[in-house]
């Protein structure tokens, strides 16, 4: 597997987890903007990755961050309609987007199109085909996406990452920086993704995880399991590959 060595960094909790990597996000935003701008984030969702969303929130450090300068994308959605309290973006509002308020300019949030049969946006292929075209005005010369400063990905008990699920067709895509996922295993069954193509152009990836029930993944993806059979395994940035983990998670870790 190609892509920067992984990085593991246990913490005590859940709770701990999320203060902890919303304080790494806060710094390492204030460190690329100390050299560059913009930055590109993509957030995910899931109860830790939103809950790590509300302590960035939360935080008096927040201030630090020029937001007019950072660019938030998402690695995937439910494909529902706007505003669905399911949706990885309505989520992410409620628990930071509306609070920084006007110092994150609209235009620098990138949600993936919700169901609008109106608008044209029918099938999570159309909503892929949208993320796609969006994701190509940000991109350098060369590439179809954004080169990621930090891209964050939750992982499921079944050893997903966005949503590309183990033994699903979207793990092996390629040519695209974006899939339409049908038949999820987990509801709801119509999604949009980021494939691992675009994932793995990423600086920076963070994959955090806590609980008991992701134990038996997390020692699958570090022992380097197949990517179909536990696609966490297949996260990997070009610089750094941060496993930010709870100890409940990394148990089975090292376990004959």
């Amino acid at each position: 597997m190609t892509g920067a060595p992984r990085t593991v960094l246990v913490h005590p909790d859940a709770t701990v987890l999320a203060e902890a990597t919303a304080a790494r996000l806060i710094t390492r935003l204030v460190d690329l903007q100390s050299a560059a701008a913009p930055v590109h984030v993509v957030l995910t969702g899931g109860t830790v990755g939103i809950r790590t969303l509300a302590a960035v929130a939360a935080s008096p450090a927040r201030a630090a961050v020029d937001w007019s300068g950072v660019h938030l994308w998402w690695g995937d959605e439910r494909f529902l309609p706007d505003g669905d309290p399911d949706r990885n973006e309505t989520q992410a509002r409620e628990a930071l987007l509306d609070a920084l308020g006007d110092a994150l300019p609209a235009a620098n949030v990138h949600p993936m199109r919700p169901l609008d049969e109106a608008a044209g946006i029918a099938t999570p292929e159309d909503s892929a085909a949208a993320y796609a075209a969006e994701l190509a005005v940000f991109a350098p010369e060369g590439s179809d996406v954004p080169a990621f400063d930090v891209l964050m990905l939750g992982m499921g008990p079944d050893g997903h990452v966005a949503s590309l699920f183990p033994g699903h067709e979207g793990v092996g895509v390629t040519g695209v920086p974006t899939v339409g996922v049908h038949g999820s295993p987990k509801p709801p069954p119509l999604r949009v993704s980021l494939t691992f193509e675009a994932i793995r152009v990423a600086r920076e990836v963070w994959v955090v995880a806590a609980g008991a029930e992701k134990a038996g993944p997390v020692a699958s993806a570090l022992s380097d399991a197949p990517v179909d059979v536990t696609p966490a395994a297949g996260a990997r940035g070009t610089e750094a590959t941060l496993w930010l983990v709870d100890a409940a998670a990394v148990a089975e870790v090292g376990a004959a």
